[in-house]
């Protein structure tokens, strides 16, 4: 069994809150061996426990970046992550706000992505799970070891697929729900004949994909943005594991 020693820098962390406590568990892991001289009073860790702790931070995190993303306004009051008009279809936009009969149409469209989005990722937290509990230990030691945005790279490697699944048919039904295709799909359609004439880029009328695309998209954003707080301070994580990987030297 490794044993992990008193660890600097995870003593440090009420010092220096910028401090990646993470990657700093991950070096002293490795770097731990016989030679402490087994004078450590603190409770010896294993690698696996280490990484149960890092599996835990991370699923508590990521719950709580799904949760921003699924509650009401959740994309739509977000300006980062807020699902515009499809850039490639702006100059339609910009045809229909000239007209006071489409104005409306035209937000309420902007609106209903963003819904879509919303409804959608009420799906995203059991797959991330799913994800992190199938991490192996290699996985775990190279997102503790890895940038801010390993765990979320992580993810995006192994569920986009399930996420997309999971998407579409929500964005569909919430697309539907408001009729949104009847708008859409005769204005992008008539200004795709005009721009293939022209030889203008025509837009995507499959409005399930860019919804879905965007929505993941905003949902990894949020993802990330909790990531970076777990690898500032993982302690703040209070469940009974996380205390014993990474609060344990800080008694």
């Amino acid at each position: 069994m490794k044993k992990i020693g008193l660890l600097f820098g995870i003593c440090s962390i009420m010092l220096l809150p910028s401090c990646d406590v993470l990657n700093q568990v991950a070096e002293d892991v490795v770097n731990t061996g016989s030679g402490d001289g087994g004078g450590s009073s603190k409770p010896s860790l294993t690698n696996d426990e280490v990484i149960a702790g890092l599996k835990e931070a991370l699923t508590i995190g990521i719950q709580k970046g799904a949760d921003l993303a699924s509650k009401v306004d959740g994309f739509n009051k977000n300006d980062i992550i807020r699902i515009p008009w499809p850039q490639e279809a702006i100059k339609v936009k910009e045809w229909a706000n000239d007209k006071p009969m489409f104005k409306e149409e035209v937000d309420k469209i902007e609106v209903t992505f963003n819904r879509a989005a919303e409804e959608a990722s009420k799906k995203a937290a059991p797959i991330f799970v799913d994800a992190i509990k199938g991490m192996s230990v290699t996985d775990g030691f190279e997102i503790l070891n890895g940038p801010d945005d390993a765990a979320t790279n992580y993810l995006k490697k192994t569920t986009t697929p399930a996420l997309t699944s999971a998407f579409k048919p929500v964005v569909h039904d919430a697309i539907e729900t408001v009729k949104l295709a009847s708008l859409w799909d005769p204005v992008a359609t008539g200004y795709n004949k005009v721009a293939k004439v022209t030889g203008k880029d025509q837009v995507n009328t499959d409005l399930d994909q860019y919804v879905t695309d965007k929505g993941i998209s905003g949902l990894f954003y949020l993802v990330k943005q909790e990531e970076k707080k777990i690898r500032k301070d993982p302690v703040a994580q209070v469940t009974d594991l996380l205390k014993k990987v990474f609060g344990s030297l800080l008694d």
